[in-house]
């Protein structure tokens, strides 16, 4: 698992969090984890791989 930075909607700040890559129904892809503090699933949208 590797380490992303992200907003987490519950508490309302930026959090890191540990996730693994996924790609969306739209073929994006995107890092999925849940959040330290609260365990709310968390989503970043990362850039297209090169």
């Amino acid at each position: 698992m590797a380490s992303y930075q992200g907003y987490c909607v519950k508490c309302r700040e930026k959090r890191d969090f540990e996730g693994h890559e996924v790609e969306l129904a739209n073929g994006r892809r995107a890092a999925q984890g849940s959040c330290p503090v609260c365990g709310t699933k968390m989503n970043r949208i990362l850039g297209k791989q090169k």
